[in-house]
């Protein structure tokens, strides 16, 4: 039997709770590592860049764990508790690591514009945001209702 047409594209709302999940847990493991570091009242003055160690938790740890996340599990933890995965979208096959480098940078172009091209994974018959479509990778999961069938072109 055809896998794709087991499988369905995974909207806005799903993938707004995904990243709610990915961002919780990336906040449990790098607050208490800046608290350790730099201190209650230094966190809470909001200086966001005050050293390397800040740069390496709080931007440079967060990209290699979801590009690490990306290319051996198709998915973060966010992405996985809805049973969601990226894949190419012409093959359907697992993506590439220069796809899921674009894809990471392609947030932020997506979000420089009032969240456009993040909120345009609502209007897309193939639920891609505008870092999908520079990716060339669709979100799936397993179907579970009457909804756009996948369609992969090879």
């Amino acid at each position: 039997m055809d896998d794709t047409k087991q499988l369905e594209y995974v909207g806005f709302w799903l993938r707004v709770w995904a990243s709610i999940i990915d961002t919780v847990l990336v906040l449990a493991i790098t607050t208490p590592l800046l608290l350790a570091i730099y201190g209650r009242e230094r966190l809470a003055a909001g200086i966001t860049f005050s050293g390397f160690a800040n740069f390496l938790i709080s931007y440079i740890f967060p990209a290699v764990a979801v590009l690490v996340f990306w290319s051996f599990r198709q998915a973060t933890p966010g992405k996985m508790a809805i049973s969601a995965r990226i894949v190419d979208a012409r093959t359907g096959g697992p993506t590439s690591v220069s796809q899921n480098i674009i894809r990471y940078l392609g947030y932020f172009p997506s979000t420089f514009v009032f969240c456009l091209g993040l909120i345009w994974v609502e209007l897309d018959k193939r639920k891609q945001g505008w870092h999908d479509k520079l990716a060339g990778t669709v979100v799936v999961r397993p179907k579970r209702g009457n909804v756009e069938p996948v369609r992969f072109e090879a």
